[in-house]
């Protein structure tokens, strides 16, 4: 079965809920899914290795409670994230309680290994990797994927420079099997362009910041809520690969962000003893103007699904710019 059929009826939105680095924890992913979007969170996040057990087993046990008492509006499947870099000490043993636990979709990143979408595989579930051109997406899908998350300009966290219409466009081409777009998305009508363009789900994080149940600190929330596209900085200084950051969270670390320094992407690190030389310097995409305050995530949902279906309405109507009797040999 493909995860497109796999998930008829589950879906409120087409929209996958993007792993937040230390912020997305249990509560979160289970409010998303029981929203009716896909729930997502970095493996990295539990620490130590047998709290990502702990926490595996009650997204679980919750959802199926979920789903036992409301019958009409299952909750949707959730997902996490692999950080599949060379650095990560932890990969095989979170490939292991993965497995365990059959977690039912994994995002993958930063590597595409073939043994890891083997392992995911074996008992059903499936794999997206996240990429930000053509020769990582052909990389992917060679070695295994089931589908792409096509990170393009304006995401937050790490990114890619390349257009949305490009990137989607590109791959659309030569893939039809799964795809999510990254990259400023957090207004339902944007997530209505995603599927216009050709993606399957839209790829949704930074609004899901500035929410009850995320597990960032309250200034970095309400930096969410107050900025907007032109206070975003893109830079390789924080991690080594290049992404998108708030200008007044590198401003407070006593840094110039018009004048940042480059970093050697070959010291990117994701091992259990690094160093958080970064961790008041906050990500963020391009789309947070639209985010003005902190909501439940439930509510955040009901928000983004009432966009969503104004736009669908909004589309449905005649266009004022398009005379649909152009070439049929009368005046409109």
């Amino acid at each position: 079965m493909s995860l497109i059929k796999s998930l008829e009826g589950r879906m409120r939105l087409p929209v996958i809920c993007s792993p937040l680095f230390i912020i997305s924890v249990p509560d979160l992913v289970v409010a998303q899914c029981t929203s009716g979007v896909i729930g997502s969170m970095p493996s990295l996040n539990a620490r130590p290795l047998e709290q990502l057990d702990e926490w595996l087993a009650e997204i679980k046990e919750r959802l199926a409670a979920h789903d036992a008492k409301h019958p009409d509006r299952p909750s949707a499947p959730f997902a996490i994230n692999l950080i599949v870099h060379k650095s990560n000490d932890r990969l095989e043993e979170d490939i292991k309680m993965v497995v365990k636990h059959k977690v039912p979709l994994i995002i993958s990143s930063l590597g595409a290994r073939p043994e890891v979408n083997d392992a995911i595989h074996s008992y059903g579930g499936y794999v997206m990797h996240d990429v930000i051109n053509q020769t990582f997406a052909h990389k992917a899908i060679e070695k295994g994927a089931d589908g792409l998350v096509l990170v393009a300009a304006g995401a937050g966290g790490h990114a890619g420079s390349l257009s949305p219409f490009g990137l989607v466009q590109e791959t659309r081409a030569w893939f039809d099997g799964p795809i999510a777009l990254s990259g400023a998305i957090a207004h339902g009508a944007s997530i209505l362009a995603a599927e216009a363009m050709g993606a399957d789900f839209a790829y949704i994080g930074s609004a899901f910041i500035a929410t009850e149940e995320a597990r960032a600190v309250d200034p970095y929330k309400e930096m969410i809520t107050q900025y907007g596209a032109s206070d975003i900085v893109y830079t390789n200084l924080i991690t080594g690969v290049h992404g998108n950051y708030l200008k007044p969270s590198i401003v407070n670390a006593g840094m110039d962000p018009d004048n940042l320094e480059t970093s050697d992407a070959s010291k990117m690190t994701f091992a259990s003893d690094r160093k958080k030389r970064w961790k008041d310097i906050w990500g963020a995409g391009q789309g947070i103007g639209v985010v003005d305050r902190i909501l439940p995530a439930a509510q955040l949902v009901d928000r983004l699904a009432g966009e969503y279906q104004h736009a669908r309405g909004r589309l449905g109507a005649p266009s004022r710019l398009v005379n649909t009797l152009w070439g049929h040999g009368r005046a409109a």
